[in-house]
């Protein structure tokens, strides 16, 4: 069972370019393969982007499940995946991934510090440029507390 919100093991890296979909799967398979949530929030992930892109510019999009999904959550967690190529979101190209799930609110506080350290382009240029999940670990370790 998980007990941080992000380990090295929620982390991959150098992915080669896919459908947003598989991108989408892939984030929530990690979540689901880590206990943090149940096979049916990764549906609910799917769901989310149906209703409502999760791209948030700067090369990040951040899938997360809908608001039904939350019963389907045993513990609050992330799982970033990293592209060396963009993706196509919708039109928007994405390189970097993360997926959340979160107890109660604690999603609003992650998708807040998230959206913090992504905001500042020095930072998200090192983010993008990472060689190993130990240094996306540490850019990520304030947002996860």
């Amino acid at each position: 069972m998980a007990s941080t919100v992000l380990t090295k093991e929620n982390i991959q890296l150098g992915l080669e370019t896919m459908p947003k979909e598989e991108a989408i799967q892939k984030a929530g398979e990690i979540l689901q393969s880590q206990g943090y949530v149940n096979e049916a929030y990764v549906k609910e992930m799917m769901a989310r982007e149906e209703l409502t892109s999760t791209y948030m510019g700067n090369y990040l999009a951040i899938p997360h499940g809908t608001e039904d999904a939350k019963k389907e959550i045993k513990e609050t967690g992330i799982s970033i995946l990293l592209f060396d190529e963009p993706i196509d979101w919708d039109g928007e190209e994405v390189r970097l991934v993360i997926g959340i799930a979160g107890k109660g609110d604690e999603h609003l506080e992650i998708l807040s510090n998230i959206a913090i350290t992504c905001s500042d382009e020095s930072k998200l240029e090192d983010i993008l440029n990472a060689n190993s999940a130990d240094e996306l670990l540490n850019h990520f370790t304030e947002v996860t507390g």
